[in-house]
């Protein structure tokens, strides 16, 4: 048995029981899994990339739990009316024991089983990947499903498109389409998809062997389209111009499709049903559905797609790993250039997709999805319906709750609502770019914030002021804020990550908003120099001078690639601060997504006060990081993750196309030259 499957059973018989019915008390997962996670840190150290072994990692494994940067909490907002298109999400009725699954699986089985017990494969995966407010529902109830549809319905889902197991006569996981048929209080249009595959093993590798299978017959079709019916004559089913909206998955596997879509719709022309709106998902097929007889595809990402897995820039934990990453940013690119075809094919999107839970040390990951691109690829999905079936632009999510492939829209630990929030985002018009530039300052020393303000205030521009506090100086920042009638925005947090964590968490919501150039500043004292003083103020002229602020923010707006403009002297060398760093940094490119650095000619901005245009920052701001990942504040000089960050700033807007330059040079001033007064070269 792999050092994997051991510690993959392990997990297993410690949750199975807790997962039958109702969660596990919190307390008692969490110990049985840091258990767990001890022993599997000691056995699985990190090792170069696409390998394991070599040095352990200082990096926690388990990043299930922690909040991300990114995590969105639930919030009321409004939706446009009219929704500019319909947005249907893929819906997996699993999540309740059947008595099949009993005898294949074991008593009590459901996906929360594989969704519970997967585990980290490579260094930043975030395995296992579990819900939050809906928790470990049990589809059986009513309340689950009706809440599912409340959530929905509030962030602009407009229907969900459920998978329909039927198997020769056979239903299987059809309880909580029933309790929807059966309870109109579930306000809510479904569609189903005819999920026409045979079920066998391939979970744990053995997929000849059959468990259920399809028996296609010209009989089977009449059959299967009388029992649904009482499905497509509910009004509340999801119609396309009146008509029923019934998909296939897998048409390939129909012994004649054309002759199936013959038979269902006259059997429904017969049973005053009317004409139904057939389409296929391109799973595995990509033919014209005019072709087979339907009348439209649906677009299903990541099937159907071909693209180079990257696995070799990855650092591996499991030296047993067979499986595939891959890099969801070349999903979604590829989708938004891909010509249009010559028929009917409803656009489709993916938030993210990752079956380790079901293949355990052999799935499929893809990494760098987030929210706001996302959020960019379903808005443009929504252009595409509106402007090539005006009549009923819809678009689809592949999914609402695949838990076990990483297909999810339902709130999760780690993102909260964020996957919500960007579809009711991409349903909405964006945000007005703001014009005015924003000051992000992190005040640590009150007494400094002075010298700052004035500096700010003799620009004479018209600065949104924002100021990140840690808790314990709160009381102290706002009197002197007060003191200095400053107008300002104030946002506290625990002192951890020093200005960076703040940074970071405060720009992903001003991007948000439309923020486009902030000026990063902190009360820089650098106690463990004599001169932390004269850097400070250096610093500060060097970006505030008045008569370079104004020209600073006017080449913003002139030069749409410019993404950091940085203090002449500050700009150093990555190798001469690399040693203590190196690990830390290798980690974040991974992360980001972006290509590790060349130490010899890539650099740096030292002091970490520059002016920024956040869309340049996007890799940085975007990545996966949670307050966990920094060290606590403990006075250290160098080596923290927050010393790497500020050493990929510029990294990550190189990696984007734009450019950084001195503030010196944008105002036709040299550089100065001469060694670095302000730090020695490790």
């Amino acid at each position: 048995m792999s050092l994997n499957e051991r510690l993959r059973s392990l997990v297993f018989h410690g949750l199975r029981l807790g997962f039958r019915l109702t969660p596990m008390p919190t307390a008692t997962r969490d110990r049985l899994r840091q258990r767990f996670l001890a022993r599997h840190h000691a056995l699985v150290p990190s090792g170069p990339k696409g390998k394991a072994g070599g040095t352990t990692s200082h990096r926690p494994l388990d990043r299930s739990g922690h909040r991300l940067l990114a995590h969105v909490s639930h919030r009321d907002a409004p939706l446009p009316s009219p929704l500019p298109a319909t947005i249907v999400a893929f819906y997996l009725p699993q999540f309740h024991p059947i008595p099949e699954n009993d005898a294949w699986w074991g008593d009590g089985f459901t996906e929360w089983h594989n969704v519970a017990r997967a585990l980290p494969q490579f260094e930043g995966h975030a395995q296992p990947r579990l819900p939050a407010d809906l928790g470990y529902y049990d589809l059986r109830l009513t309340e689950v499903m009706r809440a599912q549809a409340r959530m929905a319905r509030e962030y602009g889902v407009g229907a969900f498109c459920t998978y329909f197991y039927w198997f020769a006569g056979k239903t299987l996981l059809e309880t909580p389409l029933r309790n929807w048929l059966d309870d109109p209080s579930i306000d809510f249009p479904i569609a189903l998809c005819w999920a026409n595959e045979n079920w066998s093993r391939r979970w744990d590798g053995r997929e000849g062997h059959v468990l259920i299978g399809q028996r296609h017959s010209d009989e089977d079709d009449l059959a299967f389209i009388e029992y649904v019916s009482r499905y497509l004559r509910d009004p509340r089913y999801l119609r396309v111009d009146g008509k029923p909206m019934l998909l296939v998955y897998r048409p390939g596997l129909l012994p004649d499709a054309a002759a199936t879509a013959r038979r269902w719709r006259a059997w429904c022309r017969d049973q005053d049903i009317g004409e139904i709106h057939l389409a296929y998902v391109q799973s595995f097929d990509n033919v014209d559905p005019a072709s087979i007889g339907f009348d439209a595809a649906v677009a299903f990402p990541p099937n159907n797609t071909t693209q180079a897995p990257v696995t070799a820039s990855h650092r591996l934990l499991n030296p047993d790993y067979a499986g595939q990453i891959m890099d969801w940013r070349q999903l979604a690119s590829a989708s938004m250039a891909a010509a249009d075809p010559n028929y009917l094919l409803y656009p489709g999107v993916n938030p993210g997709w990752d079956n380790e839970a079901r293949r355990s040390g052999r799935g499929r990951s893809y990494v760098h999805a987030t929210p706001r691109a996302f959020e960019r690829w379903t808005r443009q999905a929504i252009a595409t319906a509106k402007r090539r079936m005006p009549s009923h632009p819809m678009a689809f999510v592949n999914a609402w709750n695949e838990w076990a492939e990483g297909a999810v829209l339902e709130p999760d630990t780690r993102h909260g609502y964020a996957w919500l929030e960007a579809i009711r985002r991409a349903l909405a018009p964006p945000p007005e770019p703001k014009r005015r530039p924003c000051a992000v300052i992190h005040v640590w020393y009150p007494e400094l914030l002075a010298e700052l303000v004035t500096a700010l205030r003799a620009t004479s521009l018209d600065f949104r002021v924002i100021l990140t506090v840690p808790s314990e100086r709160e009381e102290a920042v706002r009197k002197e804020a007060a003191r200095l009638a400053l107008d300002a925005e104030l946002i506290v947090s625990p002192n951890r990550g020093r200005d960076i964590l703040p940074f970071l968490r405060t720009a992903g919501r001003l991007l948000d908003e439309g923020e486009d150039v902030v000026l990063k500043l902190h009360t820089k004292r650098s106690t463990h120099r004599q001169d932390g003083a004269a850097w400070r103020a250096e610093l500060v002229d060097r970006l505030l001078a008045p008569g370079r602020a104004v020209e600073i923010v006017d080449a913003f707006r002139t030069d749409p690639m410019l993404g950091v403009v940085a203090p002449e002297g500050h700009v150093q060398p990555l190798d001469f601060y690399w040693g203590a760093n190196a690990s830390n940094v290798e980690y974040l490119c991974s992360l980001m997504g972006i290509a590790q650095p060349d130490v010899a000619e890539d650099t740096f901005v030292a002091g970490s006060m520059f002016w920024c245009r956040l869309e340049a920052l996007v890799p940085l701001i975007d990545a996966p990081l949670s307050e966990a990942d920094f060290d606590a504040e403990k006075g250290q000089v160098d080596g923290t993750l927050a010393h790497a960050v500020e050493r990929v700033v510029i990294l990550a807007a190189s990696h984007g196309g734009y450019a950084t330059r001195t503030s010196a040079a944008l105002v036709g001033e040299p550089d100065p030259s001469g060694p670095y007064a302000y730090a020695k070269r490790g």
